[in-house]
């Protein structure tokens, strides 16, 4: 059983997807083990972030941070990626001819398995990593093959690619990994050509195959290899972690796969240059991830001249929690635009949330933009901040008081060279929040410095709206776009400058304004007039400017007036978690269940993406956890815990195979709740009570709920399924320790994760009922050379069992009728 871990060194965990892994497991101490810790204590806690631990041999300093000599220099640093798994090798049973899965080598004990593999043309050996080396001299063919004992039909091949092998001045370089028949040039398995880096999912007959899938070779996607059969077709299969597959060719099942015994083959070749080497691990190996994050730091110790490095690591909520806290709802949109297709970033993002007083407006968009400086022209005239703003989003505004047309203050900023640069290959998206009743006026305008591009956003004498624009300096081209603003109500205004103008006023848009020419140049911002007239009077905020490859204007315009006006108010829970996670730069986040109510606004700015996605948990009576496979989040729902059945069970286990002496059975008033108060933002508080309850144990009341329901029948629901479930609570396993690496279901065990469900069998006489179905909460586990401990924190499954009309366990009366919500 080889744990396995490793080091993205240098890689960037908000790419996951670009980060190549380094196995340092040979440098593990799997003497003392890797410590991992994930989720919960109990069902009311909420899941904590996720750590492991281990220790790691420094003996010659390649995990010294700043150590120039380290192989992995100068990337042993703070948060480094590192990945934990557990590769669980197969074991033979029956007669032969074995199923293929079967077949199993991890190459760490130093010697080839002669009976398992009894031809090795080459001189294959096993290293001091625990690989498999074939050596590849010139001139010289290899084989490293199995015995004749297997078969694929209805099983796998699976392998690790550690290293390709490299040119070294031959014209010719190859290796293979076949299942083959007993038709010498008949078979089917992965190829790999040196010189063009070309990995083939090939299915050869007289050692030919007319239609090869070609992959170009990656050593992030392609670092293990799978070749499976079944229901009648192969599948050509790759993974960059042994767990995550994909498909890269499939194919009808060959006459052959079924009616013969098969050999493995690892065969090479090389026709000059000089010697090099393939290396392969792990064959037959069954991955499951157990821990996905980053190194806290890389502490290194001594004992006398011996050097060891105790590293810890936290999942990905250490990354979020460290994240600034979120603006509004408004400003993330803004910031963060996610159109499918198009290529799309902040160009400029100027707030105007300065308080009172400021004498410029910043941009806060990343991208370097130059402050707009307030500018006077003439006499007379104000501009100040701090004043309200949008409701839907808590951020004050500026007030441009000019004392005429062309006397007053408005802003004025270089946005600087890079904004320029992008201006041209990426067209300019334009909005803002106006409020005014004054006409004949500039909001605001972009310019060239040489003035042959110029747009302007202007408002009629009759109160609409303009745009304006030159493409060859001079007289300004004026479209009116009949759309009134000037009714002093805030209005947001979009306009998009891909191709045809298009303009968007509060989400709507009539259509394509009018043609403007291409904009290329763009440098110069002036907010409140432009060029020292026309001196705008009202309200203005949320400048901002969004570069773009296509238009996007139908896509973002509709959200950022509905993130400003309702907060996104009455969307799904599961829709909330993932815009949220947006927000915060992360790409993947996984949605169990399908129950997901509406949730409320969270609009307003000031509070930790973290700190958000927990209200919506808490609201959904769900879950949300870091993945332990990927560096992603997961997010389920409360009703994929409603009913579990020992179909879906994740695994059974026999009370005597538990580590006992840890096994208790509790039955306290940790979790009874028999009273409880719940509102919700701008609506009834209203209390639910157990009085059976409150009359046997006394009031047990956690406090106040607060909950982002969007009614308040909800939120009687959400209370009433709370007291329901607790009001008197029954007897619980909340600590189950399994020694899981000596279990036959060891793969099932390992695929359990939280909100799992198992049951204990074979209780003792004492215990009140001879089975006890478990939710997994969370887990503590060892994993160590041939042990792995896992501690699983548990509730009792029956907490969140539902009626179900005439079920013969559900709706039992007075029993099993709590109703779902």
């Amino acid at each position: 059983m080889p744990v396995l871990v490793e080091a993205g060194w240098g890689g960037l965990v908000q790419y996951p997807w670009t980060i190549t892994w380094t196995d340092i497991t040979t440098y593990v101490d799997t003497v003392r083990g890797v410590s991992v810790s994930r989720g919960a204590s109990d069902e009311l806690s909420e899941t904590q972030p996720g750590t492991a631990t281990l220790v790691l041999d420094n003996s010659d300093g390649r995990f010294t941070p700043g150590n120039g000599a380290s192989p992995y220099y100068p990337y042993v640093r703070r948060n480094a990626p590192i990945r934990v798994s557990v590769a669980v090798m197969p074991t033979v049973s029956g007669a032969a001819p074995y199923p293929m899965a079967m077949l199993g080598d991890d190459f760490d004990d130093g010697r080839i398995d002669t009976t398992k593999w009894p031809t090795n043309v080459g001189g294959a050996f096993e290293t001091s990593a625990g690989y498999l080396r074939i050596p590849m001299a010139p001139g010289i063919d290899t084989n490293f093959t199995s015995a004749r004992t297997w078969k694929l039909q209805g099983s796998q091949l699976t392998a690790k690619l550690c290293t390709v092998p490299a040119v070294n001045g031959s014209s010719n370089v190859a290796a293979s990994m076949w299942v083959t028949s007993t038709t010498s040039g008949t078979r089917i398995g992965w190829r790999y050509d040196a010189l063009t880096g070309v990995l083939a999912a090939m299915s050869q007959v007289g050692f030919a195959d007319a239609t090869p899938t070609n992959l170009t070779y990656s050593a992030i996607d392609h670092a293990w290899l799978r070749v499976r059969e079944s229901g009648g077709t192969v599948y050509w299969e790759t993974s960059g972690d042994g767990y995550d597959w994909t498909v890269r060719r499939s194919l009808a099942t060959p006459a052959w796969i079924g009616s013969q015994t098969h050999a493995v083959d690892f065969p090479t070749t090389r026709t000059g240059g000089s010697a090099g080497f393939i290396e392969w691990d792990l064959v037959g190996a069954e991955v499951r991830p157990r821990f996905w994050g980053t190194v806290n730091e890389f502490p290194v110790s001594w004992k006398g001249l011996a050097s060891q490095t105790v590293v810890s690591a936290t999942d990905l909520f250490k990354w979020l929690n460290r994240l600034p806290v979120l603006k509004s709802a408004l400003g993330e949109e803004i910031l963060h635009p996610d159109v499918p297709g198009v290529t799309e970033f902040p160009g400029a993002y100027f707030p105007l949330t300065e308080p009172s007083g400021a004498a410029s407006a910043g941009d806060v968009s990343g991208a370097g933009c130059g402050s707009l400086a307030v500018t006077q022209v003439s006499a007379g005239g104000a501009l100040d901040f701090g004043s309200d703003g949008l409701d839907g989003t808590g951020d004050t505004s500026a007030t441009f008081t000019p004392a005429s047309a062309s006397a007053g203050r408005y802003l004025t900023g270089d946005l600087g060279a890079a904004f320029q640069a992008n201006s041209g290959p990426y067209a300019a998206v334009i909005e803002f929040w106006v409020k005014t009743t004054t006409t004949g006026r500039a909001i605001l305008g972009l310019f060239e410095p040489s003035l042959d591009h110029q747009i302007v956003l202007g408002i009629s004498a009759g109160g609409t709206l303009t745009i304006e624009s030159t493409d060859s300096g001079g007289t300004l081209t004026v479209n009116d776009t009949l759309r009134a603003i000037a009714d002093g109500a805030w209005h947001h205004i979009l306009v998009d400058t891909t191709l045809s103008v298009t303009h968007y006023t509060d989400g709507a848009s009539p259509g394509v304004s009018a043609f403007t020419p291409a904009m290329s140049g763009l440098r110069t911002l002036h907010v409140g007039g432009y060029r020292g007239g026309r001196l705008f009077n009202g309200q203005l905020a949320h400048v901002a400017v969004t570069f773009a490859s296509a238009s996007i204007a139908s896509t973002i315009a509709p959200l950022h007036y509905q993130a400003a006006t309702t907060g996104f108010s009455g969307e799904a829970a599961n829709v909330r978690v993932q815009r949220l996670a947006r927000y915060a730069g992360l790409s993947s986040v996984t949605v169990w269940g399908s129950t997901f109510d509406p949730v409320a606004s969270q609009s307003t700015g000031g509070s930790s993406v973290v700190a958000r996605m927990r209200e919506v948990e808490s609201t959904e009576s769900g879950r949300l956890f870091a993945e332990r496979d990927y560096y992603g989040l997961a997010f389920q729902s409360r009703d994929l815990r409603y009913n579990p059945t020992p179909a879906n069970d994740a695994f059974t286990i026999a009370y005597a195979d538990l580590e006992t002496d840890s096994v208790e059975l509790a039955d306290d008033d940790q979790k009874l709740v028999n009273s409880i108060e719940a509102s919700r933002p701008g609506g009834a508080t209203q209390r639910v009570t157990a009085p059976a309850s409150i009359l046997a144990f006394g009031v047990y009341d956690p406090g106040a709920l607060s909950i982002l329901k969007t009614s308040d029948n909800s939120v009687l629901d959400a209370a009433y399924w709370r007291v329901y479930r607790y009001a008197n609570p029954g007897p619980e396993l909340r600590e189950v320790p399994i020694e899981a690496y000596s279990m036959g279901t060891y793969l099932d065990i390992l695929d359990a994760d939280i909100s799992s469900a198992f049951t204990v069998t074979s209780m003792p006489s004492q215990a009140p009922a001879s089975s006890i179905r478990c939710t997994v909460e969370g887990y503590t586990e060892t994993i160590r050379d041939r042990g792995h401990l896992i501690q699983f924190h548990t509730s009792a499954a029956f907490s969140d069992s539902v009626w179900v009309l005439d079920d013969a366990v559900y709706s039992v009366l007075g029993a099993t009728t709590r109703l779902a919500y």
